[in-house]
């Protein structure tokens, strides 16, 4: 069903608001590339045989071609009549008589079902068929044909060259004019007998090149024309002449001089379509393959495959919470130069015990999925007395955004929603960094056109593995992989290319692109082992829907991540269905694979702690604020020590509330190992003697011995200590200096404000607003419809209205 709302909308226009105004609209060539863009290879080859179907019935489109010659409507210049589709119906009989009866013939009548959905065939009387104006003309070129020979030769040559023609095939003086010329010419490769038989008296070499030509492409480098002024550039209105001598080539210089072979770039000759179509064999019927080839490059898959995913999944969504926690208790700045500095991601990396590349990855999810941004901080106020100072420019900072709040409270499957949302529709291949010499940086500008094209393909391919198999890990399995991506994104196949024994060649880093889509793909659990999860399977599925024509906008990153089932999608989705129903799927696939948070942890007698699967957000804060994190997987383990402890009471935590959370934490609310509870209580014993005073930055201790002890530590000469008092030293430093050198040193103070009262070091609560745009903000709206309604378009308009 198509939605108004689903429809992207392009720049400086208004939105469609009529029925009258989508069928103009699904119409234009904007509108029927993006669906041939949606269809996959066997799609576009039936569309393409319907259309040379069209073109043996009817012709070549009357108007069809640009008046500049060019190939492509959206590089021409100049209007072109329009094509009325309506006059150019085919049967579907016909079409459908390819096909052997049974599955065969049951795919192309499923297939000629999707084709309508997308409106790439028109509403049309029952039995018929009817294309867009598009592929009317561009039926030629599909087929293999060239353009018409009066088109090719009005755009290519002056009267002198048409006469020259005219006497090769009819003598000398059969015609008085350029148009008389002309005429005789075309009347003349109209009728294929007549072709034909002017064709038997080429000689061998002329015969050689129309093999090649005449299935198609009817393009043949040749340096038989120059450019009337003797140029090898040609623009669109350029003439040409032919070569004084030839151009070497007996068989190139007979078709030339005849007219079945006319120029149409500099050294480009093209074959006229009346040619090929005469000479054509025209008895075997098309055969439109309408199923990949198999895959071959595969493994059984191991029992238990799918909760591996499962666990990747968890453990991504655990991994992208502590990099966003280490985010919001010290938040980064932004380079002038665009991205975060190494060192900060590296900082970032190593307090969320992270690879650095997966640091980057998690980062640019984040800021895509709008649970980061960028905030420019307020400048320092100038110095007085300097009139022309200018104000310093404020700095940006990278922000947990304020949405980042609910998203830590949800549970793992929401948490990692969000992120799976950004990654599925965002353009570029987060972790493939293409130049050697480069150094990666994080929060990167995404600008790959081709990356969700290769994401999308990838993802459709791995779900045609036969059941229980998949994907071979290795080169052969890669190709193969990549050939039938670009069967279901034939986009891809811009960047392929075949030798004689039809190895794949000139990959141009794809293979490269595509091992790093594969490996995103794995680390967020959508792909174990080679196959899709099922979480995989429902991401595959939103960008079947179109996710990704709403970019930057994120369908699925807004939703409500403490919500299951249909509710919380927000007010985005509630109009647009498809988009809904397919981030429903992938919740729900989410949260059938990720286990429940767990809210316990098992407590050991060598000072660690391991909560199964992903902890629960408050069993986490409780336990990174005590200990800090030894392992991961199917369990993560916290470390518990003096240092942690000490973090822990710096941070406000009292002994008593210490043993009290931990022992409500512990499984089965069995007591703290003994081992535990005296690291506690000993570490707080000494917590706290040292005192910082922030007005003068004084050290204060009733323990006299250790105010000695430390006026004398080798390890702080830097802070210059000196004893003022038995019970008092004071520093050069600033507070927060001289409390990191007396905590480096191996002693635990605490800051104290001018009162008296004990300050805690806590984490900034900083939020940037959140720069996730809704589906309406990132669209435009459509231009103005034309005045004139075409029969075709108040078809598809009748057919789309209630009850049609």
């Amino acid at each position: 069903m198509l939605e108004e709302r689903d429809l992207p909308l392009a720049a400086g226009h208004r939105r469609i608001t009529t029925l009258r105004e989508l069928a103009e609209h699904l119409l234009t060539d904007e509108s029927v590339g993006q669906g041939l863009m949606a269809g996959t290879a066997g799609e576009l080859e039936l569309l393409a045989s319907i259309a040379a179907l069209a073109l043996e019935r009817h012709g070549p489109a009357a108007g069809g071609e640009a008046e500049d010659g060019t190939r492509y409507p959206w590089q021409q210049r100049k209007p072109v009549s329009p094509v009325e589709p309506a006059d150019r119906w085919v049967p579907e009989r016909d079409v459908l008589s390819w096909f052997e009866p049974g599955q065969k013939r049951q795919r192309a009548e499923h297939a000629l079902t999707r084709l309508r959905e997308r409106a790439l065939l028109l509403p049309a009387p029952k039995g018929r068929l009817a294309l867009p104006p598009l592929l009317h003309v561009r039926a030629a070129g599909f087929d293999g044909y060239g353009r018409t020979a009066d088109r090719l030769l009005t755009t290519a040559y002056n009267a002198p060259e048409v006469k020259r023609i005219a006497a090769n095939l009819f003598g000398e003086g059969a015609a008085r004019t350029r148009d008389q010329a002309q005429a005789l010419i075309t009347a003349l490769l109209a009728d294929p007998a007549r072709v034909r038989a002017l064709v038997e008296n080429a000689p061998v070499r002329a015969l050689e090149l129309l093999d090649h030509l005449v299935p198609g492409p009817p393009l043949l480098r040749t340096h038989c024309f120059v450019g009337r002024y003797g140029s090898q550039y040609a623009g669109p209105d350029a003439k040409y002449v032919f070569r004084e001598g030839g151009s070497g080539d007996e068989g190139t210089d007979w078709l030339a001089g005849r007219g079945l072979l006319i120029p149409s770039g500099p050294d480009l000759g093209e074959l006229p379509y009346e040619v090929a179509r005469a000479l054509r064999d025209e008895g075997a019927a098309p055969s439109p393959r309408l199923e990949p080839e198999p895959f071959t490059a595969t493994v059984p898959l191991p029992s238990g495959w799918e909760g591996e995913g499962g666990t990747a999944a968890a453990a991504a969504a655990w991994r992208a919470e502590l990099v966003l926690r280490a985010l919001a208790a010290q938040p980064v700045a932004i380079r002038k130069a665009g991205g975060i500095a190494v060192r900060d991601t590296r900082r970032l990396a190593k307090a969320a015990g992270a690879d650095e590349a997966d640091t980057r990855l998690w980062l640019d999810l984040a800021v895509n999925a709008g649970l980061a941004a960028p905030r420019d901080d307020e400048p320092a106020p100038a110095s007085r007395g300097r009139r022309n100072s200018k104000a310093p420019k404020p700095t940006a900072r990278l922000l947990p955004s304020d949405r980042y709040d609910a998203w830590a409270a949800a549970p793992p499957a929401g948490k990692l929603l969000s992120l799976l949302a950004a990654w599925a529709v965002v353009p570029a291949v987060l972790t493939h960094w293409p130049d050697p010499d480069e150094t990666p940086v994080a929060l990167i500008s995404p600008q790959d056109e081709d990356a969700v094209t290769l994401r999308t393909g990838v993802l459709r391919a791995l779900a045609v593995l036969p059941d229980g198999h998949g994907l071979t890990a290795n080169a052969r399995g890669y190709t193969e992989l990549l050939s039938l991506a670009a069967w279901f994104q034939p986009a891809l196949r811009a960047h392929l290319a075949a030798d004689a024994t039809g190895e794949l060649t000139g990959l141009d880093g794809v293979l490269d692109r595509m091992a790093a889509t594969l490996a995103e793909a794995a680390l967020l659990g959508m792909v174990a082992h080679g196959a899709l999860t099922p979480a995989g399977r429902a991401l595959c599925q939103l960008l079947e829907a179109g996710a990704a024509r709403h970019y930057p906008a994120v369908p699925g990153a807004g939703a409500d991540p403490a919500a299951r089932g249909p509710e919380g999608l927000g007010d985005d989705l509630s109009l647009r269905p498809a988009l809904a129903k397919a981030v429903t799927t992938l919740r729900e696939e989410l949260y059938a694979a990720l286990p429940e948070p767990s809210d316990k942890a098992r407590f050991q007698s060598d000072l660690t702690a391991t909560a199964t699967g992903a902890p629960a957000p408050a069993l986490a804060d409780l336990l990174s604020a005590v200990g800090d994190i030894e392992s991961e997987g199917h369990a993560v383990v916290w470390r518990i020590t003096a240092t942690s402890i000490r973090r822990a009471l710096d941070a406000g935590w009292s002994t008593d509330e210490l043993l009290d959370r931990l022992t409500a934490a512990s499984e089965r609310d069995t007591p703290l190992p003994q081992p535990l509870a005296y690291t506690i209580k000993d570490t707080a014993r000494t917590h706290g003697q040292l005192k910082v005073v922030r007005s003068a930055c004084c050290i204060r201790s009733d323990d006299t011995a250790l105010i000695a002890e430390v006026a004398q530590a080798r390890g702080l000469t830097k802070l210059r200590l000196r004893r003022i008092a038995p019970t008092v030293l004071i520093s050069t430093a600033p507070p927060e200096e001289t409390l990191s050198a007396l905590r480096t040193a191996g002693y635990a103070p605490t800051q104290e404000a001018e009162t008296g009262t004990t300050l805690l070091d806590r984490a900034p609560t900083d939020r940037a607003p959140s720069l996730l745009p809704t589906l309406d903000e990132a669209h435009s709206a459509y231009g103005d419809p034309a005045r004139g309604v075409p029969a075709s378009a108040r078809l598809l308009a009748a057919t789309l209205a209630p009850g049609g």
